[in-house]
């Protein structure tokens, strides 16, 4: 089956032809095992397309792919960058992370992608951790690596004249340099990392390791039709370098920009008439927000690292079409579940079916298999995941079922469980109830201690705005719906929701709210 899925993704980035074939050997034989090679790949199939344009330049894939070679080149030469030493990324999404992320790739060292919105305090954490060996990073973000007492070799992204990304690009070398194959080292993926502390999820590359997820993706998502595409979610998140490789390999149009903002979003998506979009929920949220008749040139949302608000979800079908899909899957274990869109016709609360090859159970607490309806919490054996050398089951920390016909549901985080009087209580079930009042915006709900039942439910409501709504009315609407033992003990009403960078529901600021 995998030979089959191999000839399937080679035809699809046009390498089964004499011509393809001989540029996939010549790119193994010049660089290795890398994403270079990959690069290399599209710029022989891909030539003078466009392959990225960001804030300030448009690159084609020759252009990304001899600028990246050179950067190479004076890495190795002017700071002796090299196979097993440890590079950090602290950058938003720009061209010069692009460029850096694939000449590192080919010198063979490790990529760790660090989360630009993180504190001093955490990235000191992460530096007496990993003892990086080199730094690429944004300008503003200066101030915290000189106060975290790095010493080490740095460089940051753009500079007019001190040494940054920008300006090595340019640098001529004192001899000619040849660069010798590499394979290529992990990519370190931090989760979390603004909120409480990160945690790594090494990942090591592998064509056949990524040919479930590519096929699933191209076929499911129908991606090979439909270009240009806009990178919205961070590339320092294992969603976002994930599909920046995906549609390099595609040959897209590829649009980034250095922060989200849904008015110049909205902007980016009606200039370059982007037909593919990956999002966190709570992007297309504020995007529909500003103005929908910008998005109408998408033929698919991506939505994926967080929640769909099933209000969302009816919203894009009404205003966009039948274009939103669901992804579902962790940094460790990459991507696990797909919905598209047909699938959230079948349900607006799925998040899909099982990618074909990628070992997924349900067990319960018992370590046994759930049945069918019966909650339990996902598992994954991933074979890239560096953990999984074993492999071991990886325990994903969300708790789900699987319905009679193989579709999905999430119940929340484990650590999200509440026992209230003996009962489980998943507070993800009573959100998505509250979600259909038409005068609720966003809702979230927590545990909390309780005397009389150990835990009870505390729901957190954002009213629609000029709503007028009170606790009982809620509590009136709310009791017919849903079971005693989900009624909350607590309302709270709330003008806006706190989210991390990333864009999910922070429930741990939740928690420490008074009232």
């Amino acid at each position: 089956m995998n030979i089959l899925k191999l000839i399937f993704v080679l035809y699809k980035i046009k390498l089964l032809s004499p011509l393809g074939l001989y540029r996939l050997l010549a790119a193994i034989s010049k660089n290795g095992i890398n994403i270079m090679t990959l690069l290399q790949i599209a710029k022989g199939t891909y030539g003078n397309k466009v392959a990225l344009v960001d804030d300030n330049e448009t690159i084609s894939y020759n252009q990304l792919f001899f600028q990246s070679e050179k950067l190479s080149m004076v890495l190795l030469e002017k700071y002796g960058l090299s196979g097993g030493q440890k590079v950090g990324f602290l950058c938003k999404n720009h061209a010069s992370l692009v460029r850096s992320i694939f000449a590192v790739s080919r010198l063979g060292a490790d990529i760790y992608l660090l989360n630009p919105e993180m504190s001093q305090n955490q990235f000191k954490s992460q530096l007496e951790k990993h003892h990086f060996d080199f730094l690429v990073y944004d300008p503003e973000l200066r101030t915290i690596i000189e106060h975290a007492n790095y010493t080490k070799e740095m460089v940051m992204s753009y500079h007019d004249h001190l040494p940054a990304i920008n300006q090595l690009m340019t640098t001529n070398l004192i001899k000619e340099i040849k660069l010798h194959r590499t394979s290529m080292g992990k990519i370190m993926l931090m989760t979390g990392g603004t909120t409480g502390k990160s945690k790594e999820a090494p990942h090591k590359p592998s064509l056949f390791h990524y040919l479930n997820p590519f096929v699933s993706l191209l076929t499911r998502l129908k991606l090979i039709k439909y270009n240009p595409v806009y990178i919205a979610t961070p590339i320092y998140h294992g969603y976002g370098v994930a599909v920046l490789f995906l549609f390099i390999a595609l040959g897209k149009k590829v649009v980034i920009s250095k922060g989200f903002q849904a008015q110049k979003a909205c902007q980016l998506i009606r200039e370059h008439k982007v037909q593919v979009v990956t999002v966190v929920p709570l992007m297309i949220h504020k995007m529909l927000k500003h103005n929908a008749e910008d998005l109408k040139s998408l033929s698919c949302i991506a939505s994926g690292g967080a929640q769909l608000n099933p209000k969302l979800a009816d919203e894009v079908f009404h205003k966009l079409g039948i274009v939103l899909c669901n992804l579902y899957g962790t940094s460790e274990t990459g991507l696990n579940i797909i919905a598209a869109p047909q699938d959230l016709k079948y349900s607006v609360h799925t998040i899909g079916k099982r990618i074909n090859g990628v070992p997924l159970k349900v067990l319960d607490q018992n370590k046994d298999e759930a049945e069918d309806g019966t909650i339990g919490q996902f598992c994954v054996k991933s074979k890239w995941s560096f953990r999984n050398r074993k492999a071991s089951w990886i325990e994903t920390g969300d708790l789900g079922y699987r319905d009679h016909n193989g579709y999905y549901f999430l119940c929340g985080r484990k650590d999200d469980m509440v026992v209230s009087a003996g009962e489980n209580v998943y507070p993800i079930e009573l959100e998505q109830v509250l979600i259909q009042h038409n005068l609720i915006e966003d809702v979230a709900v927590i545990g909390m201690n309780d005397e009389q039942f150990g835990q009870r439910l505390k729901a957190f409501v954002k009213p629609m705005r000029h709503a007028n709504l009170k606790e009982e009315e809620i509590f009136e609407w709310l009791r017919p719906r849903v079971a005693r033992f989900q009624v909350p003990k607590e309302i709270v009403f709330i003008d806006q929701m706190p989210y991390t960078p990333l864009g999910k529901l922070d429930k741990k600021r939740l928690k420490n709210m008074e009232g």
